[in-house]
């Protein structure tokens, strides 16, 4: 009897080993889902080609694919986080998003504000649309015209009070704001305003893909473009532009550009 009850006990204890061992290996499982990061990116969802939705919903265009690209190094999930890009740097502070990257200019008074910026990797340009067959062909034909550019932009940020357009601005007849740059387009094709000051190469993707409208080839103000951090960021900025550099050298990132012509020549980091 007693080598009956022995028997038992030690099938009840093994039974119970083996269970632990199997509780042991799904906590492992679960530690293991749980230290895959997964890095938010703040993009404006109107701005091609840098950021934008295609055809199918899905968001693209060149930051987005260099971000998923350098996550994928990294070995990080990606989510896209569509900003209102006027509040862009509330939304970062407040955690919605870990970075901004979508064509941003790189401010001064961002870096004196504290955020952790990267080194840049565009050069650009504002840029002044019109509709076809329209009388403005430069800058100085703007006087009396009603002009729109894009909330939080450098366009709106150069045309304001003691910005470096600001004596242009007050030959306006009028400066309207809109919330994105599809919406400064459609008032420009409905005839409610007469120019656009945009981003060149917003003005040249749209422009290429919608007909009526001419984009004058003078340039109102250098910039560059770079992804913006918190200020408490600055380890997952090195990380990121680590992973960056590596896609330029392996040759991931000049493969990314190629899919985008128009701006393949302004990306710093291809020389």
């Amino acid at each position: 009897m007693k080598k009956i009850l022995a028997m038992i006990l030690a099938m009840v204890m093994a039974l119970s080993l083996a269970a632990c061992g199997k509780t042991e290996q799904k906590d492992e499982k679960k530690d293991d889902t749980a230290a895959a990061k997964t890095f938010i990116m703040g993009i404006d969802a109107e701005y091609p080609p840098f950021s934008y939705i295609d055809e199918n919903g899905e968001y693209t265009g060149f930051d987005v694919e260099v971000c998923k690209a350098a996550c994928d190094l990294l070995g990080w999930d990606m989510q896209v986080f569509p900003v209102n890009w006027d509040q862009k740097l509330v939304q970062l502070d407040a955690n919605e998003c870990d970075c901004v990257w979508s064509g941003m200019t790189i401010l001064d008074s961002m870096k004196e504000a504290g955020y952790v910026l990267s080194a840049p990797y565009y050069d650009n340009t504002q840029v002044i649309m019109v509709k076809e067959g329209s009388d403005i062909k430069s800058s100085a034909n703007l006087a009396g015209k009603v002009v729109a550019v894009q909330l939080g932009t450098s366009g709106e940020a150069l045309l304001a009070d003691g910005g470096d357009l600001a004596d242009l601005k007050a030959t306006f007849a009028e400066l309207t704001t809109c919330d994105s740059f599809l919406k400064c387009f459609t008032e420009l094709g409905g005839g409610a305003v007469d120019a656009v000051i945009v981003d060149k190469p917003v003005a040249v993707s749209y422009a290429e893909k919608n007909e009526g409208f001419t984009v004058l080839d003078e340039g109102l103000g250098a910039e560059q473009y770079g992804i913006a951090f918190r200020s408490s960021d600055a380890e997952l900025c090195e990380q990121i532009e680590g992973a960056v550099a590596q896609l330029v050298a392996n040759g991931t990132y000049a493969e990314i550009a190629a899919k985008y012509p128009d701006i393949v020549n302004n990306l710093t980091l291809l020389g």
